[in-house]
């Protein structure tokens, strides 16, 4: 086992080596997330689906993701359900653009009953994304203003929340409350333990120090906003908010004595969920 500030060490020397996104995610050292695995890419889309309702609805849909990672491969699981686009935002361009990955979805969706077009004339991950009515933007928040008022109708993100920068996280849900339909829903797993081994080790540090920009872009950022700090938030953004599950630590796995001074006054209830899922709907 890798101590949690050896992590943090590898982590801010190997960012500042020039060998690119992709070439780190094959060997295995920096990866967002595992959506280029068909079966795992079908399961988190069917999870966040099926708790959103939009299924139930009649007619299309649009969709967004936020945080795609290292696939775009919910474009065309949207498409075999029903969407007539599907934005995929994300803060960088990590999709792989090997174009099996993504034949391998067409097949295993064409195996469960939908109908989709075939792959046969795409060449490019541009005329896959055209093809299945993929909107792929990766400039993060700027992304999210782009993209019509009140025009979508399910959103999604996966382990995604917590990697917001704090100080784009309101912004971002702001965004959020802006583009959903009046009648939308949006549908989130938040994970809040660290990223450094399953603690909450990130909170041994200050904020003065986590939030400066050569932290963050290392690997290893999360907001380390709590659980009452993110629904607030939620509220604030104009959401009604339903939590679906929260998981908890039966004790804390760091002990609030080893964090920040910052973090002392919050209540050890917040800091025992390690995460959660919530549904969001627009405030009437």
């Amino acid at each position: 086992m890798i101590p949690w500030w050896l992590r943090i060490a590898l982590k801010l020397v190997l960012s500042r080596i020039p060998l690119g996104y992709r070439l780190f995610a094959a060997l295995g050292v920096f990866r967002h997330g595992r959506m280029h695995d068909t079966s795992y890419a079908l399961g988190i889309f069917s999870r966040h689906f099926e708790r959103s309702g939009i299924g139930a609805r009649q007619g299309e849909f649009v969709g967004l993701e936020f945080g795609v990672g290292d696939s775009v491969a919910s474009a065309l699981i949207a498409k075999a359900n029903g969407a007539s686009r599907c934005y995929l935002v994300d803060a960088g361009k990590f999709s792989v653009e090997d174009l099996d990955t993504y034949r391998s979805v067409v097949t295993a969706l064409t195996e469960q009953g939908h109908d989709l077009p075939a792959m046969d004339d795409a060449s490019t991950l541009d005329e896959v994304l055209e093809l299945y009515d993929g909107v792929y933007l990766t400039d993060g928040l700027r992304s999210l203003q782009t993209i019509p008022d009140d025009s979508v109708d399910f959103a999604w993100s996966n382990a995604v929340l917590e990697h917001v920068r704090r100080e784009e996280f309101a912004p971002v849900m702001a965004e959020f409350r802006r583009l959903m339909q009046p009648d939308g829903v949006i549908s989130h797993r938040i994970d809040l333990k660290d990223h450094l081994g399953g603690a909450l080790n990130n909170h041994r540090l200050s904020t003065s120090l986590w939030e400066q920009g050569w932290f963050a872009t290392s690997g290893f950022y999360t907001n380390r906003l709590s659980y009452s700090q993110m629904l607030e938030a939620f509220e604030r953004a104009g959401f009604d908010v339903e939590i679906v599950q929260t998981d908890h630590w039966q004790t804390l796995p760091t002990p609030i004595n080893k964090m920040a001074q910052e973090f002392h006054s919050l209540a050890e209830t917040d800091l025992l969920v390690s995460g959660f899922d919530v549904l969001l709907r627009p405030k009437s």
